[in-house]
């Protein structure tokens, strides 16, 4: 906390809420910096992932000092931070040197659309925003239920592949595989959706997919650009019917792939838009 918060009888004396919560927060991942951009609460953000392109100001207005797996330790140090937030197990060992130097860290675990919601509920109440947060979760999930009820007019929902990676072939993670579903598609691998680790989602024989035989494929590979021209020229891929009718669309993984804001909005708007299309032609 800042000098002033971490006096008790500052707090005490004080009606604004904005001098409760963290007041300096690192952000290891997208998410929670869009989210506290969406919140007005971007001026306790001192560092930021180099990854952010969500807002696209934030990379303008605040220094970058971690990639996904890696951080500049001595950095964040140096930055006082009396938060820093980051995003599953794969960030446990940046956590872990965190911890050591005596700072405070949050990690979420999120993994489905309702634990989405839940991550951003708990961040706008970390720094005072449960109104608005409340306001714009709301608004979200109603524009879901708006997407949701238009999907029930489709004529046939589409056989669904997400690629989230290549070599291996690795399918969607749950939130992915269900806004997929919310946008009027079937996930070709549902059983896959619920392992939380790339590795369990790992496709090791492409032929499988192709038994499936999805209608529509989508790529987001992880922050490389998908090639769609690769995918159809895979072999006995050739009568895929996502190949044979031209039905492969990139998903940047800044817009899904981030289990925050931009899946829940223009992720899923994405999705909605390709499924519609397919439908107008093929359903």
């Amino acid at each position: 906390m800042t000098e002033s918060a971490n006096d008790w009888r500052t707090l005490a004396a004080s009606q604004d809420t904005s001098a409760y919560g963290p007041q300096r927060i690192v952000c290891l991942t997208e998410e929670p910096t869009e989210w506290l951009y969406m919140l007005g609460e971007e001026r306790r953000i001192v560092g930021i992932s180099g990854y952010t392109v969500r807002p696209p100001r934030a990379r303008e207005e605040k220094p970058k000092v971690s990639a996904y797996l890696s951080a500049k330790i001595d950095k964040i140090v140096e930055l006082r931070p009396d938060c820093v937030i980051g995003f599953s197990d794969l960030q446990a060992d940046i956590a872990a040197q965190l911890i050591r130097h005596g700072i405070q860290v949050t990690i979420f675990n999120q993994r489905s659309v309702a634990e989405i919601f839940s991550m951003m509920y708990q961040l706008a109440a970390m720094v005072g925003q449960v109104e608005r947060g409340l306001g714009l979760i709301g608004q979200m999930q109603q524009r879901l239920l708006e997407i949701e009820q238009a999907a029930r007019s489709l004529k046939r929902r589409p056989q669904v592949f997400f690629e989230e990676w290549h070599d291996p072939h690795i399918s969607c993670i749950a939130w992915v595989s269900e806004l997929v579903g919310i946008a009027g598609g079937d996930d070709c691998f549902p059983e896959l959706a619920k392992e939380a680790m790339g590795k369990g989602r790992i496709i090791a024989d492409g032929l499988e997919i192709v038994q499936r035989a999805p209608d529509i494929i989508f790529g987001s590979w992880c922050g490389k650009k998908f090639r769609p021209e690769l995918v159809a020229a895979r072999p006995g891929w050739e009568n895929v019917p996502a190949i044979k009718n031209n039905q492969l669309f990139e998903i940047k993984s800044s817009e899904i792939l981030q289990p925050g804001p931009a899946a829940l909005t223009d992720g899923v708007e994405k999705l909605h838009k390709f499924i519609l299309g397919w439908d107008a032609a093929h359903g």
